[in-house]
């Protein structure tokens, strides 16, 4: 039997389907390419946007499309959101319990019945019990250390299908990681939908400690952090970190809004001081490092003023990267009914100037680093009968260079030469 898996959303959704497709694994089934011919297609959708939900949708078809009779799998926040109006998959499962996907599939097959699995998310109290022992990923592991959100953002619909704050023990993601770690991963990502919140529902213990044990694994060359909400970062954080040596030196930080308005009616709980102030202290006491974020622009009632203050402050804080997203209207969310919807044409505006605004950012970051050396965790090849291997720095610049050896997966010097479009192009250095 073939199984193939399609994942879309957040880093945490990767971990969740990758654990899902080990379990596949485990028992004798073949994992194979999406695009390909399989027995079981699972789409791990997401409801971040409407966007996201429409390509969960476009997927579903995709997989009905390249084998009608299999069986179809949809799972995640979009199934979460919709629940029994999915009427054309065969199994639909929401947030919770993708840890039981293998056995609802062993289920269809013996009985051909649909099978709903959508459980109110609420009250959830309980981490689920999801494992992962290996990626797709040669690299990079993922792993998963929180669930759920506690800030009801009022453009964000995920606290509604995620839940309360949920956080994995501490030994659990430790195993987990000495795991990894001996089998040749020397980057883990750990993953969360809030993982600044990491410890707030088990009272003894905060991220900080994860960092600091997880730093101690024997093998692990590097630990990066998915994005975070900025209160994180304040002087107890910082000088926490700053002398663990594998911890990476890159942030990603979800600004959405450099206007104090703004942020207040998005019920973003910092204000534009507060966030100077945690940029500013990461800034003076970790070297190097990036700080990438996320902006959405024609949020409700946002005004040409609010804008450019959001404009200039992004200017101003100087990022490495930034992600735009223009207001997505979210049934169920405050902001859905909020005065003032922003029109389309003045959100398409604001977007295009943000965006060229986040590019020359990031060439201005990426120039800093010609005639530097870099150390960088080397990927695959970028073709197959190709020589150059693309990696990535600890502060997440991608760095392209020529090598006529095979150097996926280990770290090497590279002496910076150019910037190319959005990468850097070096060549190998022995010191």
């Amino acid at each position: 039997m073939k199984v193939a898996g399609y994942n879309l959303g957040c880093k945490v959704n990767k971990y969740e389907l990758d654990s899902v497709l080990e379990e596949f694994k485990k028992n004798d089934y073949e994992i194979v390419d999406f695009g390909d011919i399989a027995d079981v297609y699972i789409v791990n959708t997401c409801a971040v946007t409407q966007l996201a939900e429409r390509k969960s949708r476009q997927m579903i078809n995709r997989a009905k499309s390249k084998n009608y009779g299999a069986i179809f799998v949809a799972a995640g926040c979009y199934t979460q959101k919709e629940g029994e109006s999915i009427t054309d998959v065969d199994i639909v499962i929401g947030t919770n319990n993708k840890d039981k996907i293998y056995k609802m599939v062993e289920e269809y097959i013996k009985n051909r019945e649909k099978i709903l699995l959508v459980e109110s998310i609420s009250t959830e109290k309980i981490y689920d019990d999801m494992k992962l022992s290996s990626t797709q990923d040669a690299t990079r592991a993922y792993v998963k250390i929180q669930d759920g959100c506690k800030n009801y953002c009022t453009y964000c619909i995920i606290p509604y299908l995620r839940g309360a704050v949920r956080s994995r023990k501490l030994v659990e993601v430790l195993e987990e990681v000495e795991m990894l770690a001996k089998k040749g991963y020397k980057e883990i990502v750990l993953a969360g939908i809030e993982v600044a919140s990491f410890g707030e529902d088990l009272g003894d213990i905060k991220l900080i400690q994860v960092l600091e044990e997880t730093s101690k694994v024997r093998g692990v060359e590097r630990i990066r952090l998915s994005s975070m909400y900025p209160t994180v970062v304040d002087e107890e954080f910082v000088s926490s970190i700053k002398n663990l040596n594998n911890i990476c030196n890159h942030f990603h930080l979800s600004l959405q809004s450099g206007c104090n308005a703004t942020l207040k009616r998005m019920n973003r709980r910092y204000t534009t001081e507060q966030y100077r102030q945690g940029i500013k202290l990461l800034k003076k006491n970790i070297l190097d490092v990036a700080i990438t974020t996320d902006i959405i622009v024609g949020f409700p009632g946002e005004t040409e003023e609010e804008f450019e203050a959001t404009y200039n402050f992004v200017k101003e804080m100087k990022f490495s990267k930034i992600h735009v997203f223009k207001y997505s209207k979210r049934k169920g969310t405050k902001a859905e009914i909020l005065e003032n919807q922003i029109d389309e044409n003045i959100k398409n505006n604001r977007s295009s100037k943000m965006i060229k605004l986040g590019e020359s950012l990031e060439q201005e970051f990426l120039k800093n680093y010609i005639g530097r050396e870099l150390d960088v965790l080397f990927e695959g090849k970028i073709k197959s009968k190709d020589n150059r291997y693309p990696g990535h720095s600890m502060n997440y610049l991608k760095v392209v260079v020529e090598s006529a050896e095979n150097i996926k997966n280990e770290i090497k010097t590279v002496k910076i030469e150019k910037v190319e479009k959005d990468y850097l192009v070096g060549s190998l250095y022995e010191r």
